[in-house]
């Protein structure tokens, strides 16, 4: 089964995430923050996506860690979520997708497949 990180400072919306990740077939990890999420990715080679949150404390958001990931590791699949809409002027990497809060197993399962 392919391995999803998913990156989000709130712990009980990132347990929900995890647990819609895991119905929708695929292992799990978490990190609470983007470094946190940079050093798991740094440390293995089998994450298949990264499904992160927009607004987290520390050193990047989410659209800037999607951007180092996708820089550093082209081939891992990026999701991004947030319960407000993003700025017009946001460009997020090639290939990302964003799911608006609230979200599903649905609409997980269609980003990463």
């Amino acid at each position: 089964m392919a391995i999803v990180l998913v990156v989000d400072d709130e712990p009980l919306i990132r347990m929900n995430a995890v647990d819609l990740v895991e119905q929708a077939g695929f292992i799990a990890l978490e990190a609470g923050n983007a470094d946190e999420a940079i050093r798991i990715l740094m440390n293995r080679e089998d994450i298949y996506a990264v499904f992160s949150d927009v607004q987290m404390p520390g050193t990047m958001d989410g659209v800037r860690l999607l951007k180092v990931i996708r820089d550093r590791w082209p081939p891992v699949r990026l999701i991004l979520t947030s319960g407000k809409s993003l700025p017009e002027d946001t460009e997020l990497p090639t290939g990302s997708v964003f799911i608006p809060k609230p979200y599903g197993i649905g609409n997980i399962r269609a980003a990463l497949t």
